[in-house]
């Protein structure tokens, strides 16, 4: 019953599963569990689940879905003979008509349009009157017509199949709309836009106050930034005046060094004054002692000459009279 009553086709589902799994051999069971698997696209499942079903309960009313199972399934010929077979022909006029659709179906397949439209020529289609199934029957039928390039007819058998779909199992209204140009959109799809480009607009206004505040943290940094290079301009100024006097102190202390080696160079240039001085005094001492020897050799060499002007009459009166004794004595 649960998977009976639920909007989703893959829950319905799920829910089957449930109950086959506690109940597999009911009939029941099993042909809601190939509905099921019908519904959603399970296509081998469903076969399966549907001939298990037709065995437990003896039912035929499986048929239509059996053949439209194994058209999906591309066995077009198996689809055909449950279509024709004997069984069919024993089915009320309801799942009779569900067979004619299949079989529509099975012929477009195939590539037989015009088979196709002939399929679903049944009474029912121009008495007038409206059954459960007039709406499925009219809108194969306008499927059958397009497919075989009668778009006016097609229509036609459109707008009757929304007439008589009240509860809109159909997409009729649709296709109608498609044939006549028109384009309407989903309001609830509209609505979903709408909230999306709500969440858009609420997300950009997040993104520009994020970026307001990322622009504000940015600022931020630049003043702290600039303050930071305030301080560091502070410290390099402080450190450039401790520098200058560090330079200042190094100056003095070089300008008293050099006043200390210049007054060290003034007493060796001095000393050496003096000592030039007194080498000086010893020279001239030297030179009055050296010009007092050249006086008194001068003096000795004229008293020398004058001596020497003496000697030759003085030798020369000696040889005289040692002449005159030596002839004294030869006589």
């Amino acid at each position: 019953m649960a998977a009976e009553l639920e909007s989703d086709p893959e829950q319905a589902y799920r829910y089957a599963q449930a109950a086959r799994q506690l109940a597999a051999r009911i009939g029941v069971v099993r042909e809601v569990n190939g509905i099921m698997a019908y519904r959603t696209g399970r296509w081998a499942e469903a076969l399966a689940e549907l001939r298990a079903a037709r065995r437990l309960t003896g039912r035929g009313e499986y048929l239509p879905l059996l053949a439209d199972s194994e058209r999906a399934l591309g066995r077009l010929d198996r689809a055909l003979e449950l279509v024709r077979s004997d069984e069919a022909k024993r089915l009320n006029r309801a799942s009779q008509i569900e067979l004619r659709i299949v079989e529509s179906g099975i012929r477009r397949d195939q590539g037989l349009v015009d088979a196709a439209v002939l399929a679903l020529q049944v009474p029912e289609l121009s008495d007038g009157r409206l059954r459960p199934w007039s709406a499925r029957l009219f809108y194969a039928y306008g499927d059958a017509l397009l497919a075989a390039d009668r778009p006016e007819a097609a229509r036609e058998a459109f707008s009757r199949a929304v007439v008589a779909d009240e509860d809109q199992e159909t997409d009729a209204l649709a296709r109608l709309d498609e044939l006549d140009g028109i384009t309407v959109e989903d309001l609830e799809e509209a609505e979903d836009w709408d909230d999306e480009d709500e969440d858009d607009f609420a997300d950009g206004d997040d993104s520009a106050d994020e970026d307001d505040e990322d622009a504000d943290d940015e600022e931020f940094d630049d003043e702290d930034f600039d303050d930071e290079a305030d301080l560091d301009d502070e410290a390099d100024d402080d450190l450039d005046d401790e520098d200058d006097g560090d330079l200042d102190e190094d100056d003095e202390d070089d300008l008293d060094d050099e006043a200390d080696l210049d007054d060290e160079a003034d007493d060796d240039l001095d000393d050496e004054d003096d000592e030039d001085d007194d080498e000086d005094e010893d020279d001239d001492e030297d030179d009055d002692d050296d010009l007092d020897d050249e006086d008194d050799l001068d003096d000795d060499d004229e008293d020398d000459d004058l001596e020497d002007d003496r000697d030759p009459q003085g030798a020369a009166s000696g040889t005289d009279a040692e002449e005159s004794a030596e002839h004294a004595d030869k006589e």
